[in-house]
């Protein structure tokens, strides 16, 4: 139980929670500020490095992802400060890969190159649309042009880059998304994380759907089918899904979210991070306060910038251990399950989602099908004890 972590390896998340302006369907911890301490952060970020490197010596980092927010608005120097102060504070594996999210405006694009010569190894774009009058609605301050010219520059210097894509969005039809997917493909993209437009409470979008204002979203049955052609197109074009919302050309999967999804250790540093951290042979999920000013004055004031940490009992680690596990292609070990869990997992629900085609089982491992990744809910649902 102590050791479980290894198999999904070790990975740090760090959070920059500021954008330039707030997208209308975004539910993550992003803020606007007028001004920002570019230096206090870096030292609230280089002392929280310090102190869970401190109780995780020896470890081998896999993985870094600097996520937000809006991480391609932070000076190039901090983000190479932290990157150097990673290295020194971990054994790092022979290929660290090292993500930035970034927007595709002409700003964050100008960036790039400090960026890649300060260590970032891998770029992760919010592109979101690939047509001016949807960007628009979904509050993108780039235009598509910007962002065709941005991904080029990216291409020029970093070896591996990613691309978002939204569909399901207002007015779409099933030809619309194929188009723009097929469009996107011709790009020469080896990583897409293509997800599902989904109204969350607390948004722009969720008021204005609350109020009836928000017209013209894909039915059910549309989006699903927007689903099922967007694994037909990538399929053809040599990026499957490994994951249900991303696709990637073999070896370009990213290492940092199959850290997640593997269920293995990783760090969070900043505002609203989350962590799951194994220490003295048990599992602590860790969390930090989402307010950017509470989290600071956390971490100078009382030289920590996470909540009381958690652990978690053996049940609830198997849980996420499904959770996350049966969202990959490659599915899970169930003899792992069983070790976290204490128990197998039902003989009969696992016969009957078989029977049905939604799971899979070969080479000692439990996948779900194509047909059971579209209701993946369903499927854990009916495996959970």
């Amino acid at each position: 139980m102590s050791d479980d972590w290894r198999h999904g390896g070790f990975g740090l998340y760090l959070h920059w929670p500021f954008c330039a302006a707030k997208c209308p369907y975004c539910d993550f911890n992003s803020h606007v500020a007028a001004a920002i301490d570019h230096d206090r952060w870096l030292r609230a970020y280089l002392a929280e490095i310090d102190r869970i490197g401190a109780e995780t010596q020896g470890r081998v980092l896999n993985t870094v992802f600097f996520g937000g927010g809006t991480p391609s608005l932070m000076a190039p120097e901090t983000v190479a400060a932290v990157i150097d102060r990673i290295r020194a504070t971990w054994p790092t594996a022979n290929d660290l890969e090292i993500t930035l999210e970034a927007n595709p405006t002409s700003i964050d694009a100008g960036k790039f190159r400090a960026f890649a010569q300060g260590g970032v190894t891998r770029l992760s774009m919010g592109m979101q649309a690939m047509d001016d009058d949807s960007l628009r609605r979904l509050g993108r301050m780039h235009s598509a042009a910007e962002g065709r010219a941005a991904f080029d520059i990216a291409r020029a210097h970093f070896p591996r880059v990613s691309f978002d894509l939204i569909y399901a969005r207002q007015g779409q039809g099933l030809d619309d998304w194929a188009r723009e997917l097929r469009g996107a493909l011709s790009m020469a993209v080896d990583h897409f994380s293509l997800y599902q437009l989904t109204i969350e409470d607390g948004t722009a979008f969720g008021r204005l759907f609350a109020a009836g204002k928000l017209r013209d979203l894909p039915e059910d049955d549309l989006a699903a089918d927007m689903y099922l052609k967007t694994q037909e197109i990538c399929d053809a074009a040599g990026l499957p899904a490994y994951e249900v919302s991303n696709h990637a050309r073999p070896g370009a999967e990213c290492r940092h979210n199959l850290v997640y999804w593997r269920y293995g250790d990783y760090a969070g540093i900043g505002p609203g991070a989350h962590g799951r951290l194994t220490l003295g042979g048990v599992r602590h999920a860790t969390e930090a306060p989402k307010a950017p000013a509470d989290w600071l004055d956390r971490v100078e004031r009382l030289g920590n910038g996470e909540m009381p940490r958690e652990p978690l009992e053996r049940q609830e680690q198997a849980t996420e251990f499904l959770l996350f596990g049966l969202r990959l292609a490659e599915g899970i070990d169930p003899t792992r399950y069983e070790r976290l869990s204490g128990q197998a997992l039902p003989a009969l629900a696992l016969a009957d989602l078989e029977a049905m085609g939604m799971i899979a089982r070969d080479a000692g491992r439990i996948r779900a099908t194509a047909q059971g990744r579209a209701v993946l809910n369903a499927v854990i649902r009916a495996l959970m004890p």
